[in-house]
């Protein structure tokens, strides 16, 4: 059982892509940040905002890459390797188009799906996918031709921001869970209590 040291928020930089369903990941780590206290500080070094703190027991760093979301491995890999973070001990939270808003799951290792910033990190850590990932649902537009503006220019409805935010505020018991690598029981806590 290993303790994550990194959780990562994906999203795009810049107020045009806040509120997106693309920045769902970020939105996550920034919240779990104010929630615990973590000043959040810009970093050239490692491509963005970068903050340490204690979460449920467990001392670690929360990022939000400030690069695109397509080189977001450039910011993961530059903090992973400076802090010497074993790739098991990361938490990448990210938008799923196939699951529904309200629906979270996690998932331990694998492929990239098709998301440009899984991809990216996985390629700036030697290919290797082993890192966990917090897979927020934020539904599809039906029409692939669509995903792109879906995803990146739209601003979720109200009732969906809500939605998404209820389904990732998650009670203290599971993210000690999450935070101290009991991964099977914070799945089965997760999975059990999900839509």
């Amino acid at each position: 059982m290993t303790s994550l040291k990194l959780i990562v928020g994906l999203g795009n930089p810049g107020l045009q892509y806040e509120r997106t369903r693309h920045n769902v990941g970020a939105r996550f780590v920034t919240q779990l940040a104010s929630r615990y206290g973590v000043g959040m500080t810009a970093d050239a070094k490692f491509k963005g905002l970068v903050g340490r703190g204690t979460v449920e027991g467990v001392d670690l760093r929360l990022l939000l890459p400030t690069t695109y979301m397509n080189l977001s491995g450039e910011s993961v890999a530059a903090l992973a390797r400076f802090f010497k973070i074993e790739v098991a001990e990361i938490l990448v939270a990210y938008d799923e188009m196939a699951f529904e808003p309200g629906m979270v799951r996690l998932k331990q290792g694998g492929g990239d799906n098709g998301h440009n910033g899984i991809k990216s990190i996985r390629g700036s850590l030697a290919n290797n996918g082993n890192f966990h990932r917090l897979r927020i649902g934020v539904g599809h537009p039906g029409d692939r031709n669509r995903v792109t503006g879906y995803l990146t220019q739209v601003k979720m409805p109200v009732q969906e921001t809500e939605t998404i935010d209820r389904a990732t505020d998650f009670p203290a018991a599971l993210l000690k869970q999450v935070v101290g690598g009991e991964w099977q029981a914070a799945m089965n806590t997760l999975h059990a209590g999900a839509s």
